[in-house]
């Protein structure tokens, strides 16, 4: 049964395989997912541009991708034979992928002459297999200073405190305050790390009590920003608004291009201690897809080469201070003459390595729920730290759980089988009619039809049922290639979970307010637009708009301006409603309302349309009777308008329900990916969260089923009940 589904997908990814790479004697595509930045992009271009030059039978398809699109784009694309050929990103991605068995050994790419000259930091190797070489070495965190506002850093705590109090130019200090990685170099500082060089937790320990304790005494100081993420932290520190900020070697080459006068040092040594805090060193480069042809593969090579030859790793030195990992590299005078490299250095001698181990992202994972509890005031240090600890334990279990095939395997393997059999023998059937028909008066027709029949049936029909296969699999990290069906196990896990009925009812409470306010927000409008608005083209037009614009942009938009400081929303109610700034992005019912309040705006476009064209159909000669009967405007909304509207807005109001009970982009993105501390999901984004960043596949298509289920009972009862309903009135 897994062959067949996966040998469907091999079809379906070999067919457009062969369609871009061309004819024979065409160039070679080799395709590329990285994450590089914008200024490290524009690097990779210009090389890339004039390699091709010198190589015309060879092109590269460069591609970024968002980190976790590319993790969990690579790992589907990976497992049915298909996905880019060269992988670009930090080291710690390789332990997961290595596990799932989707890389393939770089030993055959390199010789071992051209291996020596390689810092042994980016020889990325797991169980003495080479499964990454890296172009670079850094991705570790640092103290950035605006020198023009801040000639000389603290060396100490002591002297954070003290500067920052006595600063007046604005806020001191920014990082990115939702995630764990800007966090755990403290920990080193109070004499512990967060984990074990294999990527076991460490988490319940004094220093890590000390180390939140630190960052909800800095949130508390009145020289931090009370809420700020990435791009909030970025964007101050580029506009000279803060002082110092603590970032990556990743943006330095922003920073220079931005004209930023900045210099480079440790984090801050613990007074109490006298410890540095030790940021987390990482390789970043290339790894190989394991499904890379034998045709392929010398030009694979010549790519790899070329991304991390000598000559390119200095294009980046210079243009965005990246140290390169070639050892030849390092001794040229751009390297050595880099005053940022030579900042560097210092603080990459009391870093530490960072874990490879796929454990690695349960350890973050429960790390980051209880870091943002405690800068929430929700959790106190102490209680967070042994928390952390207890559910990154109880993650490792499940994510390296193998579950064996129970008595119920056999029943689905049965089932499944009588359906396929079920299903040839009506195609059989079928078939002789068909190809009479084909080559009947109707072939033009079928001719139209066919193409859109075959990707229908590749992109929704065959997932849905490949979707069922693995739910009632033991497909997960460990399992990743060489699943099989075990029973009803996932099915019994979700409904015997107390979270899954939680997240349901916010479910339900997320999907009825939607509801209630796009419906009503949108039948408001097109009455408005009908009856009394003069220039009704262009309010349906601006009315359109929230509509119109791409999920995406729309909710990083409102994000944005859900800031606590420098948002829009709460400039507006302090101006003019004089009210103290709203903890939107950091407290539990703030944030849902946001996510709220952004899906609201999202959704009243599209009632509004369909009100609006279903006003349009009703017959006006029936209000005009209504007032000669003395109706009033209510009466006739309530009596004419509303019961007439109803074959239009009922299944709206059905399509409505069904994609905002599964609208992962608003609260993924607005809430970024369930904060805080995971209190603000609904089913869709736990299912997201639980399939891509667990690796839980086979209960998160469990529960994608249990959630198709309950839609299709609740659809199939609300248009019987108003079907009823419009035959009665």
């Amino acid at each position: 049964m897994k062959s067949l589904f996966l040998a469907g997908w091999m079809v379906f990814w070999g067919v457009f395989a062969v369609a871009a790479d061309g004819a024979d004697g065409a160039p070679v595509r080799v395709r590329l997912w990285h994450q590089l930045i914008y200024a490290h992009r524009e690097v990779q271009a210009k090389l890339i541009a004039e390699f091709q030059k010198e190589n015309p039978d060879i092109v590269i398809e460069s591609i970024y991708r968002e980190t976790e699109a590319l993790r969990s784009g690579f790992q589907s694309a990976a497992l049915v034979g298909g996905g880019p050929e060269i992988v670009q990103g930090p080291s710690d991605q390789v332990g997961p992928l290595s596990v799932m068995g989707l890389l393939a050994p770089m030993d055959e790419y390199f010789t071992p002459e051209d291996l020596t000259d390689f810092d042994s930091s980016a020889l990325i190797r797991v169980h003495d297999q080479l499964l990454m070489v890296g172009d670079t070495v850094g991705n570790h965190l640092s103290l950035l200073y605006n020198k023009k506002l801040l000639p000389t850093p603290p060396q100490t705590t002591d002297e954070l405190f003290a500067q920052g109090r006595a600063y007046k130019q604005g806020y001191f200090l920014v990082w990115h305050m939702q995630e764990p990685f800007f966090f755990v170099p403290w920990v080193t500082g109070f004499g512990s790390d967060f984990a074990s060089i294999e990527g076991q937790p460490n988490l319940d320990t004094p220093a890590m009590a000390q180390a939140f304790q630190l960052m909800k005494d800095l949130k508390a100081s009145g020289f931090v920003p009370r809420d700020a993420d990435y791009e909030t932290a970025n964007a101050l520190f580029k506009d000279s608004k803060v002082a110092m900020i603590v970032n990556g070697d990743w943006s330095w080459g922003d920073y220079k291009k931005a004209g930023i006068d900045f210099g480079i040092a440790r984090l801050p040594q613990i007074s109490s201690t006298g410890l540095w805090p030790a940021p987390l060193v990482a390789a970043k480069g290339y790894s190989v897809n394991i499904n890379v042809p034998v045709e392929k593969k010398d030009a694979v090579r010549r790519v790899l080469q070329f991304l991390t030859s000598a000559k390119t790793q200095l294009a980046f030195t210079k243009e965005v201070s990246t140290l390169p990992s070639r050892l030849s590299a390092r001794q040229d005078p751009v390297v050595l003459n880099d005053e940022l490299l030579k900042a560097s250095n210092t603080i990459m001698e009391v870093a530490k390595p960072m874990p490879v181990t796929a454990e690695l992202r349960a350890v973050w994972d429960a790390l980051r729920i209880q870091y943002q509890a405690v800068l929430g005031g929700s959790v106190e240090p102490a209680v967070a730290a042994k928390n952390a600890q207890t559910e990154a334990l109880r993650q490792i279990q499940i994510m390296n759980e193998v579950r064996p095939a129970d008595a119920g395997a056999i029943v689905v393997k049965a089932v499944m089988g009588i359906l396929v059999l079920a299903l040839l023998v009506y195609l059989a059937m079928k078939t002789p009619g068909f190809l009479r028909d084909l080559r009947g008066p109707n072939r033009l027709a079928y001719a139209f039809l066919l193409p859109a029949l075959l990707c229908v049936g590749l992109v929704v029909v065959f997932p849905f049922f490949y979707n069922i296969a693995i739910s009632f699999s033991n497909l997960s990290l460990r399992t990743f290639t060489s699943w099989e069906i075990i029973g009803f196990q996932n099915y019994f896990e979700v409904l015997v979970d107390p979270v899954f009925y939680s997240v349901f009812l916010k479910t339900l409470i997320w999907t009825f307010l939607n509801l209630l306010f796009h419906v009503s927000l949108g039948v408001i409008l097109a009455l408005l637009i009908d009856q009394t608005l003069p220039a009704k083209p262009l309010w349906r037009t601006l009315l359109i708009i929230p509509w119109a614009v791409p999920q995406y942009i729309t909710a990083l938009t409102w994000r944005g301006m859900f800031n606590q400081e420098f948002g829009a929303i709460n400039q507006v109610l302090a101006k003019f409603f004089e009210m103290s700034p709203i903890e939107w992005l950091s407290k539990p019912l703030e944030m849902f309302a946001a996510c709220l309040i952004t899906n609201i705006w999202l959704g009243f476009p599209f009632m509004m349309m369909v009100a609006l064209g279903g006003l349009q159909a009703i017959p006006r000669e029936l209000y005009e009777a209504a007032r000669v009967d003395g109706a009033n405007a209510w009466q006739r909304f309530w009596r004419i308008t509303w019961p007439l509207l109803q074959p239009v807005m009922i299944p709206a109001t059905v399509l409505g329900a069904i994609w905002t009970f599964n609208n992962l982009n608003v609260v993924w993105l607005v809430s970024n990916g369930g904060e805080p501390a995971g209190q603000t999901h609904i089913l869709v984004s736990y299912v997201y969260k639980s399939a891509f960043d667990l690796y839980r596949y086979s209960s998160s298509a469990a529960l994608s089923m249990i959630i198709f289920l309950i839609l299709l009972v609740a659809t199939v009862f609300y248009l019987k009940v108003s079907d009823k309903k419009i035959g009665v009135g």
